[in-house]
Order: structure tokens, then C-alpha cells, then sequence
């Protein structure tokens, strides 16, 4: 048997530490905060969004340029394994009408519960309030507690310490110069399913923050996403704003700002909006035209306004080309703090294929750590228990083979 640290008491880490403890190895876990899972149960607040039910060809391709480092580990722990073990904690789910996969219970406080008592059972040996701040120089793990610095030398270590998104829940997202000094590649950490800023005119800012449109299209480029959006004071956030974020981000970050279109009633062709409009009097005013003629909401009609200027067209084919192609720019990105998760980490290239890393030995990583992003939707923890399984197998196999850290 073998001692094994796993740093970070996220999905990632937690699940490293149950597969390790269940093949007979000595596991403790360390957390900075008070208390552990704190992000997973911040998303529990949304139902907590386990997988996704679609085919899994499909599903592997949602983590873009790291499809191919990303689908072998996720085909070893695929989301019907994440269903059954979900099960195996007493937390059946359900697929919702999305194709999206929640346990019964919509929230994450009983499946965190009943994993901590499954870790209990398995010897698991927890520390919170234990900040890791690196190696000293004899390898030995150093880190920061309320009663002074303490070390441990392990045979293996698990680095799951996260992102950098919502560091008030832990994971602030400073380890990435700790990890390059080590001679560690690692790629700057970014936003990732986040919302953008807008300059919004004082009407749209003050009237209609935390308003949704619902139903919409929005186009960049090639892509368009059907779903719902939500206006803030400061832009657009939501659903099929996360979905496009990812090529948003760059596109601002190359250019300075990005622009995409707004289809606000994608099940009808314009030649249709038109018709419908024309069958209004033309003396109402234009929001009234569409009120009554589309149901435009009123902060659908200002959003035309702020797209296409003040004074809206009267003609009807106009209106209905304008509804079809509301143009936004968006000027910059919401803070790395506030994003949902995070794009960046460490360099695969800097990792064996059981997530080693190279540059140092006996030391693994898994979770969001790693140079991957995904959308919302299940993928994001999906990702998250499967390199944390898949770190835990790489631990073990290296201790079955004799060597240790």
C-alpha cells in the first residue's frame, strides 16, 4: 500500500481519491477552504448538471481542439458510468427535455453528502484549511495552515486545484507560476463560458437588466446557436452566449471587439414577419406594430433600437429584416472571476498519457487544471470526474510497479 496526496477536494479530486482508496492505497486530501466541493455545490444551485445524454461520438467532440487528448479518458469513464455511480451513492437522475442529466433531487448537497460518507468508509483522510504553496527542495509538499507551514512527502500527488473562475469558492487560479518555475508548460489561464460586455444605452442598462431573451438565434461567423440570452448592466450573458463564447473571447482578444447577430423570432422567414406586420395600421407606432403583430417584448423592440439606431423603420419588409439581423458589438469580456469555468492550464504536451507530468515525476494532475474548455451542458464535470479517474489510474500504476515520488 502506498500514501497518496490529492490536492483539491473538487469533483476532480475527490473522485481521484475514491478510486485510489478503493484499490487499497492511503489517501489523504487537501483543501484550502473550510469545507470541501464548494464549486459543486454552487452549480447545484442550477440543478446540478451532471452529463449529457447524447452519443458519445458526439459528446467527445464538444472539447474542440482537445477532443482527441480528452475522448480515450473520457470513453474509460463515459456518462453512463457517471450515471451508474451517481446511482451507487443513492442519487438517481433524470434526463431533461435538453437531453441534459440531473440527479433526482436537483441540487448537489445529497450526492456530496453521501460521497463523503462513501469516503469515510473508505479510510479517506481529509485536511481542509491546508494551502498548498509548493514543493521545498527536498520534493516534500509544502503547505500554508492556521497553526504554521506543514510538509508531507507522499509516494504520488494529485494536483486537482482548479481553475481560476468564482475563487471565492478556492480555486483562485494561483498555481500557475508555482508550476513553471518548476519548468512546467502551462497555458494562461481565461474565461471560458462567460459573459461579454455591451455599451448599452442608459435605456436598455437601467430598464431591462436581468431580463431574458428567450427563443433567439445568435450567429458569429459560420455558427448559430439557438437558445436564451440574458441582458445584464454590463452586456450578455446566458445559455447560447456560453455556447459561442469561446470563439467571442478570441475574436475579441485579437481584434478588440466581436459582432454577432440576433435573430429574435428564428422560426419564421422574414417574407412571413412581413405579412404580419403589414396586417397592423400603419398610423400605430412601430413598437406597437410589433407588439400586437409579433409579440415583440419591450426590451425586443429597444434591443432593435440599439442595433439598428433610434428611429426604426416603417416598412414592413425592413422591420422584418431588421428583427431577423439585430447586429451587437461586444467590446470586451467579463472578468475571469465571474466566468462559469476555465480555458488554459497545463500543457498536455507536458503530460505523459496517464496525466504525469513530465517534468515532475510521481506527480499527476486532473480536473480543471488542465489545458481544456467545453460548453455547459454536462461536459464541464463529465471532464471533471473522468481525468480525476483517470489521474487515479496513472497513480496506481506507478506505485504497482514499484516506483514511487
Amino acid at each position: 500500500m502506498g500514501s497518496v496526496a490529492v490536492i483539491g477536494a473538487g469533483p476532480a479530486g475527490l473522485m481521484a481519491a475514491q478510486v485510489l482508496a478503493e484499490a487499497g492505497q492511503a489517501v489523504t486530501v487537501y483543501d484550502r477552504m473550510p469545507s470541501v466541493g464548494r464549486k459543486l455545490l454552487m452549480a447545484g444551485r442550477g440543478g446540478l448538471n451532471l452529463t449529457h445524454s447524447e452519443p458519445l461520438d458526439a459528446f467527445v467532440k464538444r472539447y474542440g481542439p482537445q477532443a482527441t487528448r480528452l475522448a480515450p479518458l473520457i470513453e474509460a469513464f463515459p456518462p453512463s458510468a457517471l450515471i451508474a455511480w451517481a446511482g451507487g451513492l443513492g442519487q438517481e437522475t433524470f434526463v431533461g427535455s435538453s437531453g441534459r442529466v440531473f440527479p433526482k433531487a436537483l441540487k448537489a448537497s445529497p450526492l456530496l453528502r453521501a460521497w463523503l460518507a462513501r469516503l469515510r468508509t473508505l479510510s479517506v483522510e481529509i485536511r481542509t484549511r491546508h494551502d498548498w504553496t509548493g514543493w521545498d527542495k527536498d520534493g516534500a509538499l509544502r503547505f500554508r495552515t492556521p497553526d504554521g507551514e506543514t510538509v508531507a512527502r507522499p509516494d504520488a500527488t494529485v494536483l486537482a486545484l482548479g481553475g481560476a473562475s468564482w475563487p471565492k469558492l478556492g480555486s483562485t487560479g494561483d498555481w500557475p507560476d508555482r508550476l513553471s518555475a518548476e519548468g512546467i508548460a502551462v497555458t494562461p489561464l481565461k474565461p471560458a463560458n462567460a459573459g461579454f460586455d455591451v455599451a448599452w444605452s442608459d435605456m436598455v442598462r437601467d430598464r431591462f437588466a436581468g431580463q431574458p431573451l428567450k427563443g433567439v438565434a445568435i450567429t458569429f461567423g459560420r455558427v448559430r446557436v439557438r437558445g436564451e440570452a440574458m441582458v445584464t448592466r454590463h452586456g450578455l450573458e446566458g445559455g447560447a452566449i456560453y455556447a459561442l463564447s469561446a470563439a467571442l473571447r478570441d475574436a475579441v482578444a485579437k481584434d478588440g471587439s466581436a459582432k454577432l447577430w440576433i435573430d429574435l423570432r428564428p422560426d419564421a422567414a422574414a417574407d412571413q414577419l412581413a405579412a404580419r406586420i403589414a396586417q397592423q395600421p400603419a398610423g400605430q407606432s412601430v413598437a406597437n406594430r410589433l407588439r400586437k403583430a409579433l409579440h415583440l417584448t419591450p426590451l425586443e423592440t429597444n434591443l432593435l433600437r440599439e442595433a439598428h439606431g433610434k428611429d426604426l423603420p416603417s416598412d414592413p419588409a425592413a422591420l422584418a429584416t431588421a428583427i431577423k439581423g439585430a447586429p451587437l458589438t461586444l467590446t470586451g469580456v467579463r472578468p475571469l472571476a465571474r466566468a462559469i469555468s476555465t480555458a488554459g492550464g497545463v500543457a498536455f504536451e507536458g503530460l505523459d498519457d496517464q496525466l504525469m507530468l513530465t517534468a515532475r515525476p510521481g506527480v499527476f494532475v486532473a480536473g480543471e487544471m488542465l489545458d481544456w474548455e467545453a460548453p455547459t451542458g454536462g461536459y464541464l464535470l463529465q471532464a471533471s470526474f473522468a481525468t480525476g479517474l483517470a489521474a487515479a489510474r496513472g497513480v496506481l500504476g506507478r506505485l504497482e510497479s514499484g516506483v514511487v515520488q
